[in-house]
């Protein structure tokens, strides 16, 4: 036992060693909570306080519950692979798959990613004859799983507002209708099935609540209310939940991430107060006290004080750019200053706030030829061979699924054209059947025969399944199906597709299904599960790229936040929102506290945004920082000179005047430069810049909207 505890710090020791009752453990980043997780677990077990049956670990993402899994492997001798250890969707899946007829599904019930979701609700608007330039499909699936994430079916929203909404209520009523004829859900589905499946039958409920003795979650500040809901239900009134999370991290409100959670927990679980995890492993000093600073900015905050005994470390450096190609041009001639240096690119990062930063970026990088990778491309399960090769698997574990049927009906190409496949549409409207029933009855004629041969070709892959291994099994759908031969013919990316296939069958003979009789549905749901994270794939030697967002759970040697200025970080949507400025501070939060040793700030006087040159101020979040851990590389910065336009030395005074009261000549205030007077002018109606002398900071162009200037 007490190998178990040692090298745990004082706070991380009584986490791990809480009572058996509920906790919720504020845990700041780079402070050790995954060990403390797992070590807890461990010592649950180790002490006999539960068995692997009655813990149930919440994740939220499938790397993270391989890491979990692996660690308390390596703790105590247990089968982990037993416990349920998963993500909110996977463990909603094993739950569903055990009690499928309770909850209304299918046996081989197939999961829709979020590429098949849209698919289906396309398929939805073409049946209802409905434009999707009037209801875009991207909008509509928005829509639902906004729904279905706040618990709510479409029979139970308020009454809508105009005709608009109430035609969205139509569409996600016979969305539902749609998969429920077609045996599949999509992701948000899982919770909120296994939520009202919880909710209307107390047996089971009480079961669980039994059961499970012990729940933890990771990453609580990123739970919505559908999930903490689930949560306090399977709970009950004498499950423990320990929480383990960080009020300062949570960057997620977009997707529907309640903060609110942490508080609500506090009360729910009558916990008395948080355990702080507050000393750092990650970074250096100067780098955790400019987080300190920037985040005690925030209101509301159940408040934690980031430390650590690795020393102060460099100051942070922060250099301001006369435009966004010479920033681009600053940060990789530093990436290539470090680099010979000794550091690899892979413990670099330049993170930004939005993608459309990467542009410049990228093109500098591939004139200076430096290898980059832009963090979160394609994975393995979303390639198009795979998809396809799935599509077929998914066809022979479930023929009634439309979204596999025409994804492969025609590929490889066999002669059914796209209005063989409308005619097969209308009759399963007509008759109320999926598509592979029409098809099975299709009748006679070239086309019928063509769509006859399709579906022998399923039956018999279907049949030989059941005698073959699941490799086998996808070994010979690729064969059957024509996908190999298609491949081979593809002289540009053939080569590579093939191999991906055969990787789809190496990833086949190492899987270990909990049921063997259910392989190919536990391999599929699997592959649906790994295709909606989005994390960029293992390689070599690379400098990566990513937004702040993506960059969370991330950690490098030296990190780059560029584009540090007001209207892009912080983004101009939130300058006016007191809550989503403070998001977009917990998010700048993030970014600095990625950064291990070396952390660069970076921002342009002028920018090319939307297509049109801007005129920002410093972002607010380097004021923010103080002074004493800033080491300005800044030198003497041109101001960039406005091209010239036909009547501008009348026309601005009047347009300045008219939207904000100021005028050339006029003396201003602001609160970073002090006192200045503007001598210039550009813009109409709300967008407007002025150029401004300041007395201590020389000449600059400020955009109004950002700049709060007053008169002097």
């Amino acid at each position: 036992m007490s190998d178990l505890l040692a090298g745990l710090n004082p706070e991380q020791l009584r986490a791990v060693t809480w009572p058996a009752k509920s906790a919720l453990v504020l845990a700041g980043a780079g402070s050790g909570k995954t060990r403390v997780l797992t070590t807890r677990i461990a010592w649950l077990l180790s002490t006999g306080q539960t068995s692997p049956a009655g813990v149930l670990a919440v994740t939220f993402t499938n790397k993270a519950a391989r890491e979990m899994q692996t660690r308390l492997s390596a703790l105590v001798p247990v089968n982990v692979r037993n416990m349920w250890i998963g993500t909110f969707h996977g463990l909603c899946n094993r739950f569903l798959r055990i009690h499928y007829r309770d909850a209304g599904l299918p046996q081989t019930f197939q999961i829709l990613d979020s590429a098949d979701q849209q698919a289906a609700i396309k398929r939805l608007l073409k049946s209802l004859e409905l434009s999707d330039e009037k209801y875009p499909p991207r909008a509509v699936q928005s829509y639902i799983n906004g729904n279905k994430e706040a618990g709510l079916r479409a029979e139970a929203l308020p009454p809508a507002l105009n005709p608009y909404e109430a035609k969205l209520v139509e569409l996600y009523a016979a969305y539902d209708a749609q998969c429920r004829r077609e045996g599949v859900v999509d992701f948000a589905e899982l919770l909120l099935r296994s939520y009202e499946l919880l909710s209307r039958n107390e047996a089971l409920r009480s079961h669980y609540s039994s059961r499970f003795s012990h729940i933890l979650v990771d990453e609580f500040q990123d739970t919505n209310r559908l999930q903490y809901a689930w949560l306090k239900l399977l709970a009950g009134e004498r499950g423990a939940l320990f929480a383990v999370g960080d009020d300062d991290q949570s960057i997620y409100g977009f997707r529907g991430a309640e903060v609110g959670n942490m508080r609500a927990l506090l009360s729910d679980f009558h916990v008395a107060e948080p355990v702080r995890l507050e000393q750092n492993y990650r970074s250096m000093g100067n780098i955790l006290n400019a987080a300190n600073a920037l985040i005690e900015q925030n209101d509301g905050r159940l408040g934690k004080n980031l430390w650590t005994d690795a020393g102060e470390g460099e100051k942070i450096r922060f250099y301001q750019a006369g435009s966004d190609g010479d920033e681009a041009e600053f940060i990789i001639d530093e990436v290539k200053s470090l680099h010979r240096e000794g550091l690899a690119l892979s413990d670099m990062a330049v993170l930004y706030r939005s993608n459309a930063q990467s542009r410049l970026l990228e093109h500098v990088l591939v004139n200076a030829q430096i290898p980059y990778r832009i963090y979160g491309g394609l994975r393995f399960f979303e390639r198009q061979e795979i998809k396809h090769a799935l599509a077929y698997l998914r066809l022979i574990a479930n023929p009634d699924d439309d979204n596999a049927l025409l994804r492969v009906i025609n590929v490889p190409a066999r002669g059914i054209g796209a209005r063989s496949v409308e005619n097969l549409q209308a009759i399963g409207r007509e008759q109320g059947v999926s598509l592979w029933q029409a098809a099975c009855g299709a009748g006679s004629g070239r086309t019928a025969a063509k769509i006859g041969e399709f579906v022998l070709l399923i039956e018999r892959l279907r049949e030989q399944s059941r005698d073959f291994s699941l490799a086998e099994t996808i070994s010979l759908a690729i064969d059957r199906s024509g996908l190999r031969d298609m491949y081979e013919q593809d002289k540009k990316d053939g080569e590579e597709r093939l191999a991906n296939l055969d990787e789809l069958v190496n990833a086949a003979a190492s899987f270990l299904p909990d049921q063997p009789e259910q392989a190919l549905t536990e391999f599929l749901s699997a592959a649906s599960l790994e295709a909606g994270e989005h994390q960029a794939d293992a390689g070599s030697d690379a400098l990566q790229l990513m937004t702040v967002h993506a960059a969370k759970g991330l950690e490098f040697d030296a990190v780059f936040v560029s584009g540090l200025e007001e209207g892009l970080f912080p983004h101009e949507n939130s300058i006016m929102d007191g809550k989503g400025l403070q998001e977009e501070r917990r998010l700048m939060y993030v970014a600095i506290t990625r950064a291990r040793k070396r952390l660069y700030l970076s921002s342009a006087q002028s920018r090319m945004l939307h297509g049109q040159s801007r005129y920002p101020i410093p972002s607010r979040f380097i004021d923010e920082i103080p002074g004493e851990l800033i080491h300005s590389l800044s030198a003497t910065v041109k101001t960039p000179v406005a091209p010239q336009q036909p009547r501008r030395a009348a026309m601005p005074r009047r347009q300045a005047d008219n939207a904000y009261g100021l005028s050339i000549g006029q003396a201003v205030s602001h609160a970073k430069f002090g006192i200045g007077v503007v001598i210039d002018a550009e813009g109409n109606g709300e967008d407007v810049r002025l150029q401004i002398n300041f007395a201590e900071h020389g000449v600059k162009w400020l955009d109004l909207r950002y700049a709060k200037l007053t008169p002097a």
